[in-house]
């Protein structure tokens, strides 16, 4: 499936935010990219603010347009607040919850790993990232990819992201999604109303 695969850290400096983890850039240059990135830029319109916001968050989950748009209409069909839905579906992602189990250090490592076939959903294999991990699964390492580098590295400062709806079991290499996540358990700064308004017009 087509992956964003172009410089990351213009993308991360167009946000203002580090889309992809960690960038240097953002601290050397804290300015969008382009000839006119230093300059002054007229006021954005509501409808380019909207479809910012919208953008960001693909590229922060790694969600293709119509993936996205088809989470938007399972968000909108549910009870409960359209924009918090559709943030917890992107959440119980298979590559994000391996992501904030800290199994991989970022979401696209998460991806690779799942991909790859180095993780199960209580106890079978599974390798589609975009796999909709539910309340009571069991996210593992696979028993034959417990000793890789990456899964190790990353797992060794996993104590730097905490998320109280998943639990994690350093003995087993699995972690368990306890319940859904919610809106205060998602730290990354959304404004999921303005993606709401935006797909209401």
């Amino acid at each position: 499936m087509a992956r964003y695969t172009g410089p990351k850290t213009k993308v991360a400096r167009r946000f203002g935010e580090a889309i992809f983890g960690p960038s240097k850039a953002l601290t050397k240059k804290a300015y969008p990219p382009g000839q006119h990135g230093r300059g002054r830029r007229k006021k954005q319109s509501e409808y380019a603010v909207q479809l910012m916001e919208k953008q960001k968050v693909k590229y922060l989950y790694g969600v293709l347009e119509k993936q996205f748009a088809n989470l938007f209409d399972k968000a909108a069909g549910k009870p409960g607040i359209t924009g918090e839905n559709l943030l917890a579906y992107l959440e119980q992602r298979l590559d994000n919850v391996v992501y904030r189990l800290g199994i991989a250090p970022t979401r696209r490592a998460a991806r690779q790993l799942v991909s790859h076939k180095h993780i199960t959903v209580d106890g079978e294999v599974v390798n589609i990232p975009s796999f909709h991990v539910k309340p009571g699964a069991i996210v593992a390492v696979r028993e034959k990819s417990k000793s890789l580098e990456a899964i190790v590295n990353s797992l060794a400062v996993r104590n730097a992201r905490q998320f109280g709806w998943l639990e994690w079991d350093a003995k087993e290499f699995a972690g368990k999604v306890i319940s859904t996540p919610q809106r205060d358990q998602i730290p990354e700064k959304i404004e999921e109303q303005l993606i709401v308004e935006l797909y209401s017009k």
